[in-house]
């Protein structure tokens, strides 16, 4: 089992950071994923035999690292999927993009289309059939003037597909080391982070915010 940092943890939920490259569910890779994980931590820690309950919440892009919440029990994985569905959970994201911006604040719309076949999503027209709208705000923290990258944050107000690596794309400052809708050559690891979360605690009702910064935001070196 790969080494799980725990953020915060009761007897309802667990919050934890997610392994950049590693899926958040089971998929056809077969490759451990943290579902898998987070309930081979409990099972080992509270030595419980059978099997273990562990409710998926939401999800995190396969190579994107940052914070996840995990149910423990049933009426816990309800709850908080009603508050994903009410947009009560709020996700806030770290990324390290090319170039710079002309305006350090600024909220991107755009729709979007997921291309099933091919795992991507493109922005079109508002008149294509199955677009979405997507939404996000982001502001720039700082500029690195020699690499020509910017560290912005990210306030997601819609969950789409691939969206804040699709928008940014499209905006003209696609993420340092995104494989897909990057630069090619540009860096082998995403810089793109769930650093920050907000829900409500699904029992105690009460506000919970839960913060994580990646590595290469902790040295200061956004490339590294």
């Amino acid at each position: 089992m790969k080494d799980l940092k725990v953020i915060f943890e009761d007897n309802h939920i667990i919050v934890v950071e997610k392994i950049p490259n590693v899926p958040s569910q089971s998929d056809k890779t077969g490759d451990m994923d943290m579902l898998t994980i987070v309930k081979q931590y409990i099972k080992e820690k509270y030595n419980k035999p059978g099997n273990v309950y562990v409710g998926l919440v939401h999800r995190l892009d396969r190579p994107v690292g940052g914070i996840m919440v995990f149910a423990k029990t049933s009426k816990a994985a309800s709850r908080l999927s009603n508050q994903v569905r009410e947009k009560i959970i709020k996700k806030k994201y770290l990324a390290v993009v090319d170039g710079k911006f002309e305006k350090e604040k600024g909220t991107l719309e755009d729709y979007l289309y997921k291309d099933e076949r091919n795992n991507i999503s493109k922005v079109v027209k508002p008149t294509k059939k199955n677009a979405k709208l997507a939404k996000l705000d982001y502001e720039v923290l700082k500029y690195d003037e020699v690499k020509d990258l910017s560290l912005v944050k990210i306030n997601l107000h819609t969950g789409r597909h691939h969206q804040i690596r699709v928008q940014l794309a499209n905006f003209g400052h696609s993420i340092f080391g995104d494989q897909k809708y990057g630069k090619r050559g540009r860096g082998k690891q995403i810089r793109l982070w769930a650093y920050e979360l907000t829900i409500q605690h699904p029992i105690t009702k009460e506000q919970m915010t839960f913060h994580d910064l990646p590595e290469w935001c902790r040295i200061g070196d956004m490339t590294r």
